[in-house]
């Protein structure tokens, strides 16, 4: 994984932590995985699934009130200094992305464009 010492991969706000632990426990899952792939208009997506068990080169994020987050290997570079948040408006609902490796978004807000210099997962 790509760390700083003493410091998680990615940052979880308490509002997320307690919406992964409720989807956690209604899903009977292991943790929320999140990784990464090619898609959208600015040419990445993120992608997220509760999954049942953690495979052996995930990269392991445990948080408050017993949520998981759990990094794909192929995403831990991208990921990297991100804060998971989930907020919630009078029109939507969702988990949000704050990662400072992100260049540019499209307008929807659903695809991202990493900095070139961590290249392209496959």
């Amino acid at each position: 994984m790509f760390s700083i010492p003493g410091q998680p991969p990615v940052t979880v706000t308490d509002a997320a932590a307690a919406q992964i632990a409720r989807l956690m426990a209604r899903q009977d899952a292991a943790g929320l995985r999140i990784g990464v792939k090619k898609g959208g208009c600015a040419g990445m997506e993120y992608t997220m699934d509760y999954v049942p068990e953690v495979e052996p080169h995930d990269e392991v994020v445990e948080v408050a009130g017993g949520a998981r987050v759990i990094i794909a290997p192929m995403a831990q570079m991208f990921l990297f200094g991100t804060e998971i948040d989930y907020e919630t408006s009078l029109l939507e609902s969702g988990f949000r992305f704050r990662n400072p490796n992100v260049v540019d978004a499209c307008g929807c807000g659903e695809s991202i464009k990493f900095d070139e210099k961590l290249g392209t997962p496959s």
